[in-house]
């Protein structure tokens, strides 16, 4: 049963910054504990452009992600993974399996536009 414990307020929900980016790159990344890309994601002016890394090599061959919009959470702190800084959350559906379906705009957005 849900109390009221579980609910976030709108302050919290409003301090997630979720935006549209192109990915403008995209390389195998060998050290990651899991198979994983290297994303270079454009944001738009406001926010530039970021890095992260992604578990999303069994739904997505890196040519299918290349010019692709996607959503992620550009207002996490940097986070440190092998050898690599990502700036970035990428976002997706988790299916059972563990396997990343990614969030993205059904029409072509303007780069940054805030998800809300």
């Amino acid at each position: 049963m849900e109390t009221d414990q579980d609910f976030l307020s709108w302050t919290e929900f409003n301090r997630v910054e979720m935006r549209v980016g192109t990915v403008l790159e995209v390389n195998d990344f060998p050290q990651a504990k899991k198979p994983a890309y290297q994303l270079t994601i454009d944001f738009g002016t406001e926010i530039g452009i970021r890095k992260t890394s992604a578990q999303i090599t069994h739904k997505y061959q890196k040519e299918d992600l290349l010019n692709r919009q996607i959503v992620a959470v550009v207002n996490f702190p940097k986070k440190q993974i092998a050898n690599f800084m990502s700036e970035c959350l990428v976002l997706g559906a988790i299916e059972k399996g563990g396997e990343v379906v990614l969030l993205s705009p059904d029409f072509k957005v303007e780069n940054g536009l805030r998800i809300g």
